[in-house]
């Protein structure tokens, strides 16, 4: 250890006795001493009070010494050099940013906004000491912090300060008046946008589904920073909700392979997934939806999500083993399955076993549609009218040649449940339509004409041109 100390204090003499230093270049010094104090802050000290003697009365080098201990945290030190760089110019501005720091690291807001309100006043045109005063009201009041950035704006024209003031509402989860702000900027001085302004405003035309504004944004942002994971991260995401799977792909290879720092989630690789399956390339969405499923999760519920699209994955694929197997993972992962959630559920077994061809096993798996919709029936009596119907349709595959008549007494039920209702919707009728055509048929085939033809004339109350209606009574064109 003391050999990197005295190493740092030969690189910080070398510096001192350079010929810059000797024209004041603060800039180098506060470099050299800040990383002394950086690499060893405990051993530092013999350093800095030879910098101290030669520059006690030079008000940026002391608050750079400041600001170095602030950096590792030592407030006792950067308040102590602090009053000093004060005591060397009450004017100089930035001693009052570092000051307000200090007193937002003790959460002292009201002494913080002090601090910033005097940096301000100092130095009138540093945007510094604007945004961290509006920092502190972000919370409290938005449009508090959003007024301190109009006051930059007449002294600092060249900058964003609609950028600033999006930034603002940002944090505070307002995206609407975030998207406001950003744009202002972006339609008057995109130029002056920083990337993080870009990434924000992408960030919140996307939370908003405004996706090909986000988009636009994210080009945008490619154009000054080819290889920036968060640009190309929107641009994957917005191209895929646009259904524009191949520039998807493009810049989901971009995101993966070709960006500086990225790290990945689930939700890339559930992106990836689905702009695969979007192409009708299966196998690999199906493999990035695994990957999906072995990244880190912040709630069993967004996991339960990947496991949906797996499962949705899988029955595209027409692969009804793997999406029954992790449609039944999704079902026990979410709190309360929904009655959509329970009936998308039964409706899995009816599409495997409409390809099906071993009867034996055909009919399992429509008793095993049968069986959910009946317990869903059961949980939820909201729904009875649809899982009735469900049953009778799936009654009906089971005995497709109406010999047993195995979905006449569920048509019977729904329709005495929809002849309940005085008000009858165009699902309701849809579905006594089939109800009425399934029950004349079954009794047509059992020589019951009465019946039947009592059946078909209902029929033709709710479709007067039905040509089977008409066949059976009797009422089709004749040659």
């Amino acid at each position: 250890m003391k050999s990197v100390k005295y190493v740092m204090m030969g690189a910080l003499m070398l510096s001192l006795s350079a010929p810059a230093m000797a024209q004041s270049d603060n800039k180098a010094t506060i470099d050299a001493i800040a990383q002394a104090i950086k690499s060893n802050p405990a051993g530092a000290a013999d350093q800095v009070k030879d910098v101290f003697k030669k520059y006690k009365k030079n008000a940026e080098v002391l608050t750079g010494i400041a600001r170095a201990y602030f950096d590792v945290k030592d407030t006792a030190n950067a308040r102590n050099y602090a009053e000093l760089a004060l005591k060397a110019d009450k004017k100089y501005g930035p001693v009052y940013i570092l000051l307000g720091d200090i007193a937002v690291m003790n959460n002292d807001g009201g002494e913080a906004a002090s601090q910033y309100q005097q940096a301000i006043y100092f130095d009138p045109k540093n945007p510094d000491a604007y945004y961290k005063y509006a920092n502190i009201y972000r919370k409290t009041s938005p449009a508090e912090a959003v007024a301190k950035l109009e006051e930059l704006r007449a002294q600092r024209p060249d900058i964003a300060v609609d950028g600033m003031a999006g930034h603002i509402y940002y944090l505070e989860n307002d995206f609407t008046k975030a998207i406001e702000r950003f744009g202002q900027a972006w339609s008057t001085q995109k130029e002056q946008m920083t990337e993080s302004n870009l990434t924000e405003y992408a960030m919140s035309l996307f939370f908003k589904q405004k996706n090909q504004e986000s988009l636009d944004v994210a080009k945008y942002g490619l154009t000054k920073n080819s290889r920036d994971a968060a640009f190309n991260r929107l641009a994957f995401f917005n191209s895929t909700d646009l259904k524009d799977y191949d520039n998807a792909l493009v810049y989901a290879d971009a995101l993966f392979n070709k960006s500086d720092s990225a790290k990945f989630s689930y939700f890339d690789y559930t992106y990836y997934g689905n702009a695969y399956i979007g192409k009708k390339e299966y196998a690999k969405g199906i493999e990035m939806l695994q990957k999906a499923l072995t990244m880190e999760f912040d709630s069993k519920t967004k996991r339960a999500g990947v496991v949906k699209a797996l499962s949705d994955a899988y029955k595209q694929s027409d692969d009804y083993d793997n999406a029954i197997k992790y449609y039944k993972e999704y079902l026990s992962d979410i709190e309360k399955p929904s009655a959509t959630d329970r009936a998308s559920f039964a409706w899995l077994y009816v599409l495997q076993a409409d390809g099906e061809k071993d009867a034996t096993k055909k009919e399992g798996l429509l008793k095993e549609a049968i069986n959910v919709y009946t317990a869903l029936k059961n949980d939820e009596p909201d729904a009875a009218d649809f899982t009735t119907y469900k049953i009778a349709q799936v009654n009906a595959m089971l005995d497709p040649e109406t010999k047993l008549g195995l979905a006449k007494p569920y048509y019977e039920e729904l329709a005495n449940m929809i002849n309940a209702r005085e008000n009858k919707d165009a699902a309701d009728k849809a579905r006594l339509l089939e109800a009425y055509r399934y029950l004349g048929y079954y009794y047509l085939l059992k020589n019951d004409k009465t019946v039947s033809d009592g059946y078909w004339k209902k029929v033709l109350e709710l479709d007067p041109n039905n040509d089977a209606a008409k066949q059976v009574l009797g009422m089709g064109k004749k040659k």
